[in-house]
């Protein structure tokens, strides 16, 4: 895949999930902020006002700390189609 297309795919894949109605999974939550922080390379440190669901986001974020960009990206389009076939 071209990283036009790529990318495409990516920002329609945000889109979606943030035009979508919750609750989502904790678990999807996670891998999806870690996978879109990566995407995007915003790597800001999580606040310390919650620090057990600052703990959890660093773990995702650890998890995946070797993926490049588009490796998350393509992460981050399969994760959110797959929960939103689910729905």
């Amino acid at each position: 895949m071209n990283s036009d297309t790529l990318n495409t795919e990516f920002l329609n894949a945000v889109e979606a999930l943030n035009n979508s109605e919750g609750p989502f999974p904790a678990d999807f939550l996670l891998r999806a902020y870690a996978y879109y922080k990566r995407a995007t390379q915003n790597q800001d440190r999580p606040g310390s006002k919650k620090p057990l669901v600052n703990a959890f986001k660093a773990n995702a974020m650890l998890q995946i700390k070797d993926m490049s960009e588009d490796e998350a990206k393509q992460a981050y389009i399969e994760l959110v189609g797959e929960y939103l076939k689910k729905k």
